[in-house]
């Protein structure tokens, strides 16, 4: 009997510090500035007054094509923007925080190197708030993307 009121207790008092355990991730954690995956170009994400995330091209490693003039758009499936710079370019799209996943999902990334839109959800692992994972998927089917490991700069 004292065995198992032993383990009752245990249980117990696993269940109340599991409770009490949050992320310490919060929603305006995601805002800074990362590196892309492919080290090519800085985004600064920010919280617009509509409550979403958004992301924007801050700096290129090579700003400018061959020619010297700045890159543009040209891949974009929208004629009309195909000549705009991609530094100032707004790349990710109301992405909405979940507290309970936490993680900021319902997003949209665009990819200015082949002109394509996908969904997104991005997050942190465990605590580490340096390396944000930004998944992009396609047709709604999250296993159908892959992730990228976007560095913070500090």
């Amino acid at each position: 009997m004292k065995k198992f009121s032993m383990m009752i207790l245990l249980v117990g008092l696993f269940l109340a510090s599991s409770a009490l355990y949050k992320s310490s991730v919060s929603q305006d954690d995601v805002r800074g500035t990362f590196w892309n995956g492919e080290k090519t170009a800085q985004i600064r994400i920010y919280k617009a007054k509509n409550g979403f995330y958004y992301g924007k091209i801050e700096k290129l490693v090579e700003p400018n094509g061959p020619d010297g003039t700045p890159k543009k758009d040209p891949e974009n499936p929208n004629e009309e923007l195909r000549n705009r710079d991609r530094i100032g370019m707004v790349i990710m799209k109301k992405f909405a925080w979940n507290a309970g996943e936490q993680k900021w999902e319902n997003g949209s990334i665009y990819d200015p190197a082949n002109g394509k839109t996908y969904d997104g959800y991005m997050y942190f692992e465990g605590d580490n708030k340096d390396v944000l994972k930004l998944r992009g998927y396609m047709m709604g089917i999250t296993w159908l993307g892959r992730t990228a490991d976007w560095q913070r700069i500090k």
